[in-house]
Order: structure tokens, then sequence, then C-alpha cells
């Protein structure tokens, strides 16, 4: 499908027409004003003088035309490439039932605790963040997975989409304090309640990764919990952090052990019982399983099918013509002078 990105520029089309119209020519007024009190000499055969000139050179006359075209051809050109010429091609997702899946990832500056242990070296609780969740996304083929990472406040990394390796790719770019290094539970909470909320009910599911601490924000766990289950929502947490008294977390290029870095898991706990969903810790080797199993009892939904225009931008064209017709003005130099001598005789 053909169409102009911006038609209103087609009103620029008229403009060589109209500006003799709106600021005329003043010599020629000047000379309407002199008429009769200067002195010229007079040819006692004119017309005949002006017939024989003609009849001499008709190529300059062509030429004139030529150029005028050239110009006109120019101009045109010029607007037609500035509407911005595009071909529309069609683009339909197609989609298969599946779940809608709101993955909301704590990135405040906690997630950089070094409480956890790989293979005999120590991770900080993003490092495991994402590689539970990394795993999680590779397995929900055929489900809409949307991301939110949230801070002193919370943000849609992505959207819901069925193309799960951006959205893995979005996750893995997420560094602790992107957001902020305060923690905004509950508005994440909220925020992906009110993006689940626009798909149709029965499996619209909520993935939490916190350490349960909430200090920053609108809205309280509690509080955004109770607006998830009002719409159906059901929220599964995964608690990333331990219990430890004293928990090293990188700051300042060195590490540091803090004493307010524990996890609060009757808040984790808390949110998923009000919603119906469950809560695990991130070491439990059977969680993403376990979410898996209770997420495949609810009700697929069908995504509805989207039809998308991709723009095939076509500006090089008319400007091509323009560049053409410039290089036929450059040829015809007498064009331009005979052009002139009209202009100023007309």
């Amino acid at each position: 499908m053909f169409e102009f990105h911006w038609p209103w520029a087609a009103l620029l089309l008229p403009l060589p027409w109209l500006l003799p119209v709106l600021w005329p020519d003043r010599r020629t007024q000047v000379d309407e004003m002199l008429e009769g009190r200067r002195q010229t000499l007079l040819h006692p055969r004119l017309d005949d003088l002006r017939t024989a000139f003609t009849a001499r050179r008709p190529r300059l006359q062509l030429a004139g035309r030529l150029y005028r075209a050239l110009l006109y051809l120019l101009w045109i050109a010029l607007v037609v490439a500035l509407m911005r010429p595009q071909w529309l091609t069609p683009y339909t997702e197609v989609s298969t039932p599946g779940y809608d899946l709101m993955i909301a990832v704590d990135a405040s500056h906690s997630m950089e605790a070094l409480d956890f242990t790989v293979e005999g070296r120590q991770v900080n609780r993003m490092a495991v963040v994402k590689g539970v969740m990394g795993r999680f996304i590779d397995a929900r083929q055929g489900d809409r997975v949307g991301l939110i990472v949230f801070g002193s406040q919370a943000f849609i990394l992505s959207p819901l989409t069925l193309d799960r390796h951006a959205a893995r790719q979005l996750l893995d770019g997420v560094v602790p304090s992107i957001a902020g290094p305060a923690t905004a539970l509950g508005d994440a909470i909220a925020l992906g309640v009110s993006k689940l909320r626009e798909r149709p009910e029965g499996s619209r599911v909520m993935i939490l990764i916190a350490d349960g601490d909430n200090n920053a924000g609108s809205f309280a766990p509690k509080e955004a919990a109770l607006l998830a289950r009002a719409t159906g929502t059901r929220i599964y947490v995964i608690g990333v952090g331990s219990k430890q008294p004293s928990i090293p977390i990188l700051e300042e290029g060195s590490v540091r052990y803090r004493d307010d870095l524990t996890m609060d898991e009757a808040t984790l706990q808390e949110i998923a019982d009000l919603t119906g969903g469950g809560y695990f810790r991130a070491t439990d080797t059977r969680a993403l399983e376990e979410i898996s199993s209770r997420i495949g009892r609810l009700e697929k939904t069908e995504a509805e099918a989207r039809t998308a225009f991709l723009p095939r931008p076509l500006y090089r064209w008319p400007l091509g013509v323009a560049l053409l017709a410039l290089l036929g003005l450059g040829l015809f130099p007498e064009g331009r002078k005979r052009f002139a001598r009209r202009l100023a005789s007309a």
C-alpha cells in the first residue's frame, strides 16, 4: 500500500504560481508610473521588428520553455520527496494459544549482595536471577512474556511479546541499581497488574523475583497484592537472598558486610498467598518445574492477530528526479536568459 507520511507538505506545490500574485514585480509598476514622462526612441515598425526576431530565433523560445518546465519539475520533485512517499508492506503476527507472563525483576542495589555460591565462586543475587529466569523464559514456547525492572521506580522493560529471544537478551542486560538503589516492590506489582488486566482473564500470571524489601514507591506490597487478586492475577514469587545475619556486598570496589540485606520472606509469602500463587526460593531446583506445572493448569488464551505495516521509504525516486532536473538546468544556461527576459517582458 502506498502513502505519503507527510501529505500536508503538498500545500507547498502551488507556491511558485502564487508568488507572482502575492509579491508582484514592482519594476512593472514603476514602468507604468513613468510612462509618458521619459524620453524614448520609438521604432516606426515595431511589430515587424518583433516578428523578425521571433522568426529568426525559435530555438531560444523552446529553450526558455524547457528551462521553465525543468524549474517546475524540480520544485514538484522536491515537494514530493518532502512528503515522504513510502510503500507499506503488511506483516501479520501469527500466534498460538498460550499464557500471559509478566516477569518483575528486582534490580535494586541489594541485588549486588554476594550471598550465593556457584561452583565454589561467590556470585551476586542478580546473577542467580538471570540464570534462573533465563531458563524459565527459554522454556515458555508459545507464551507471551513481558519484563518489569524495579528499583527506586518500576519500569516496563519489555511489553508482552512472543519474542522470547528478545526478552532473554533484555534480561541479560539488567544490572543492579539500573532503576535506582531503593526497592519499589509494591509499585512493580501494581504496574504488572495494570498491564495484565488488558489481557483476557484466566491466564494472567506474574513472576516476581525479589528479596522482600520495600522502601520506595506509592504502593505497599500488600496493597498491590490485593489489587492483583481483584483482577484475577496470580503472583508466583521467587525469593532471592539468605537469612544470614551479615551478608557481603560489593560496594565502591570492595566487599563489605552489612546486616540490613536479609530477605523478608514473610512479605513474599503473603503476596503469594493473597493472589493464589506460590512462593519458592531461588535455590530450589524444583521451583521452575513447580511454577510451570501450576501455570499449565490454567486456561490458555488466544492472542489476537495483529497486522502491522512496515514502511519502505521511496523518497529517493523523486529526489533523483530533482537532481536530473537540476542537471538539466545547468546544461541549458541559454534557457535561463530567455526565461528571465520573458519574465521581464511579461
